[in-house]
Parts: C-alpha cells; structure tokens; sequence
C-alpha cells in the first residue's frame, strides 16, 4: 500500500466527525456545570436556606470530585473501554440530575452535587481517549483536539448565560434538568458511533491511592471554607493540615509504585510543571471573582438572572475569540511570552474590580471583568499542547489528564479561597455597620451573606429593609474589592512563572 493510500484510510470520514460532536457536547456541559448555578445562587439559598459554608460547597463540590478522580477515571477507562465509561457516566448524570432538581434539603444537595461530580470525572478522560482513538491522522487530531478545547471554554462561559435564561423561564431545578436531554443524546450517540478502545496493558487502579488523593484534597478545602467562620481557629488549621499530609503520603506512594495513579515524575519535566503549574494559578485567581461577579450582578444591582446572564456575554464571547486566536498567534510568538501577556492584562482587570463599589460600580465591574475574563484563554487554550507535546507518547493519556484537572481544580479551589476572602470581609464589616434592634434571625442572616440579608430583607418593612440592604452591600462590594487584590496577586505570579518556566520553549511555527 502506498503512503497516499495509507493516509487515506487514517483519514476520518463524516462518521468519525459526527462522533466529534457526541464528544464535544459532553466537555461543553460538563464544565457548563462548575458555573450554571453562579446565578442560580440567590434563588436557590431562598428556596433551600442553606448556610453560606454549604452554598459554597453546592457550588464546589462538583469540581473537587471530578477534578480528583480524573486520573482515576483515565486509568479505569484504558481497562474496560472509554466508551463504556462514557455512557455510564452519561446514565448516572442524567438520573442525579433529575433527583438534584427535586431535592429541598442543602445538605442533599451537596450530595448530588458530589455525586454528579463523579459522574463528571468518568467522562471528560473518556471523550480525550476517544478523540485520540477515533483520529488516527494527526492533523484531523489536531483539529478534533481544538473543537473539543473550545467546547470547554464555550461550556464555561455560557455556563451562567445559559443558566440565566432558565433562572427567567423557570427556576433554579432547571439548571440541572438541562443535563438530562445532553447525556441521552451523548449515551445513545456513543453506543452507536464510537468505538471502543481498550488498554490489555493497563495497570491494575490503585483505589488506595484514590482514597489518598481524595484525603488530600478535601480536608485542605474544608480548611479554607472554614477559615471564613469566626469560630475556625482549631478545625480549619486542622484540615489543611490533615491534608497536606495525606498528600506527602500520597507522592511518597506514587513514587515507589511501578505503576503509579498519577506520575509525578511528569512534573520534573520543566515545560509540563511550568504549564500546569500557571494554568493552576489562572483558573484559581479567576475561579472566584467569576462567583462573586455574577452574585454582584444579582445581589448588588438586583437584576434577573436573565439581565444578568447577558452581562456576561460580552466577555464570553472575546474569550472564544481569543482562544481561537491564541493557537495561531503561537505560532509566532513563544508560548511562555503570550501566557504571560495575557495574565497580565488580567491583572489590570482585576485592579478595575478593585475599584468597584456598591453604588453605581456596575459600568466598572463589567469592563474589569470584559478585560480579565478573555485575558485567561491563552493559558487555558495552549496548556494541553504544551503538556502533551512535552512528554513521551506512551504518556501523553496521563499527561492530558493532569491538564483537564489543572482546569477543573483551580477554578474550585478560587471558588474555595477567594470566595472564602470575600466572606470573610463581608462578615467583618457587615457585623459593625448592620442597623441596631434588628430581630435576632434578620440580624444573624444579614451578618452571614448578602444572599441572607436580601432573604430577609424581603420580611422587612421598607424603610427597615433599606436600612438593612445598604450596609450589606457596601459589605459585599468590600469583599469584592480585597478578593480581586488577591486574584491580581495570583495573576502576577502565573504570569512570572509563565516567564520563567516557558521561556525555552520555541513558537510552534
């Protein structure tokens, strides 16, 4: 056979492109899910009345889970096939989701946002491992590896438009109802155009290690989400503390096993830890504001989540721009270079929220975040050529895991950190300037979160009900303002990191 025939049959056909789209649709929804319910918060802490700790953890959980059994997932895929995987995820989603939108009680909530969450790391390793299966010409791959990189960044930033529109028509259960036609679409779209492949060499899964992974991660998160209480001087040391332990066990057992759950020898090469390590950073800073910019949208200025959702548009759609130009311009600037210039033009974003204020900030607050979000999307669109293309190819599976968990933990963990900043200085100046005779509950709810204070502002007479919502958001806007000093702060070093980790690296042209 001649090397034109051979291309031709490597060649994927219309068959090949229509699985695209079933893989494509789960990566869009599945990220679309870390922020749909940004604005679906004020009604849903109305309806279910959770604490401010459990409304972050509804929000969060989600994405720790998913972000910590990714590599698990992967590893399980290679041994019973990434398809199989992939349409039993799409099952479990699709019936939680359903459950999740009849729930009334916070603390289930949490649960299926777990369990969701679980269903969402089966996936996401499984739609990667199925593109590189199903595109066996490299230059296709390449082209497949895009679309499904800006399903990703579509998915996310729609997340809260999408989730608006719903919030207008319907109410905060649609934010979840959404998922159930997708994952149908995506199981029986699966079964019947992809294939199957399967790894007869795959290593054993160390669920030991798995258990190790999880006890690192959410005790350091329960820590920071408890710092934000006044009474955390014990528990929240304590929990980061337990789980930086677990997680020097956790490395410490990779290290010696021949088959490891996550190579941390991947690490060691400078391109692959520089990139991570900077899209790490740039996901956290940005994780956070996004949250409390959506929440200011709502809360400060009182818009519907439709309003709101559209104010977020802008910014989503220089975001796509940008991350369909980033792989273009690479090709003559160096990646390190154009990182960092766009972490930098994210800091100056962040510096515009920092002069936002209750009153009239909303023109600055969406131009910061105009300025900031798009700024982002170099990073989050070369990140996993750059780790791919780094490391061997019989290690290219794990190492384009660790870019999907990189994305997945950042944005959680600035959900976790800056959100828990926010709080904190709400509480702190929201407990001196709230008005005096307040009834013990309105007092105890306003002192918590804006979102508890607009509840109860709603049982209040007028006057009474000012007096209340004025301190509370000028507390919120506080909170705003230090939360994006610490997003710029985390920006600057993404970007110095992005200088010194990257710098060797050519551009791609």
């Amino acid at each position: 056979m001649s090397s034109a025939d051979l291309d031709n049959t490597r060649r994927a056909g219309p068959r090949q492109w229509a699985g695209l789209v079933v893989l494509v649709l789960p990566a869009m929804l599945l990220f679309m899910m870390l922020t749909i319910l940004f604005l679906a918060i004020p009604q849903l802490a109305a309806d279910l009345r959770p604490t401010s700790t459990q409304t972050l953890w509804i929000i969060d959980i989600y994405g720790f889970l998913m972000a910590g059994l990714l590599v698990t997932m992967g590893t399980l895929g290679d041994r019973i096939g990434h398809r199989r995987l992939l349409i039993a995820g799409a099952a479990v989603f699709a019936v939680v989701s359903l459950v999740a939108a009849n729930t009334s009680d916070p603390a289930l909530m949490i649960l299926w946002r777990a369990l969701l969450g679980v269903a969402a790391a089966t996936q996401m390793p499984a739609t990667l491992g199925l593109i590189f299966a199903t595109f066996a010409d490299p230059r296709q791959r390449g082209i497949a590896v895009g679309v499904w990189s800006g399903g990703i960044s579509v998915g996310t930033g729609l997340g809260p438009v999408i989730g608006g529109a719903l919030l207008e028509a319907f109410s905060w259960r649609a934010a979840f109802l959404v998922a159930v036609p997708v994952m149908v679409v995506v199981a029986v779209g699966a079964a019947s155009l992809l294939p199957n492949p399967r790894n007869p060499a795959a290593g054993r899964l160390d669920l030991f290690s798995v258990l190790l992974s999880l006890a690192t991660l959410l005790p350091i998160v329960y820590g920071v989400k408890e710092l934000a209480k006044p009474d955390s001087l014990l528990s929240a040391p304590a929990g980061i503390v337990a789980g930086l332990a677990f997680g020097v066990w956790f490395v410490v057992r990779q290290l010696r096993r021949p088959e490891p759950l996550l190579d941390v020898r991947l690490f060691a090469n400078r391109a692959v830890g520089g990139a991570l390590g900077v899209f790490l950073l740039a996901a956290t800073a940005l994780g956070g504001i996004y949250l409390l910019f959506t929440q200011y949208l709502q809360l400060v200025e009182g818009l519907s989540p439709l309003k709101a959702g559209l104010w977020v548009l802008p910014g989503a759609a220089l975001l796509v721009v940008v991350s369909t130009l980033s792989p273009v311009l690479v090709r003559r600037i160096r990646p390190g270079r154009l990182i960092a210039a766009g972490l930098a033009v994210q800091v100056a974003g962040y510096l515009m929220l920092t002069q936002v204020e209750a009153a009239g900030g909303l023109p600055l607050l969406v131009a910061g975040f105009m300025v900031l979000y798009p700024a982002v999307a170099p990073s989050m669109a070369l990140t996993t050529n750059l780790v791919v293309g780094s490391v061997p190819p019989e290690k290219a599976g794990a190492a384009s895991g660790l870019a999907t968990t990189c994305s997945d933990l950042g944005i959680s963990l600035g959900i976790a950190v800056i959100g828990s900043i926010g709080a904190i200085v709400y509480r702190a100046q929201a407990a001196t300037t709230l008005p005096a005779g307040l009834p013990p509950e309105v007092a105890a709810a306003g002192r918590d979160s804006l979102g508890g204070a607009v509840s109860a502002a709603r049982t209040l007479p007028g006057e009474v009900a000012a007096a209340v919502l004025g301190p509370a958001r000028e507390a919120f806007a506080g909170g705003l303002n230090v939360a994006a000093v610490v997003a710029a702060v985390i920006a600057a070093g993404a970007a110095v990191l992005a200088l010194l980790q990257l710098r060797h690296i050519p551009p791609t042209g």
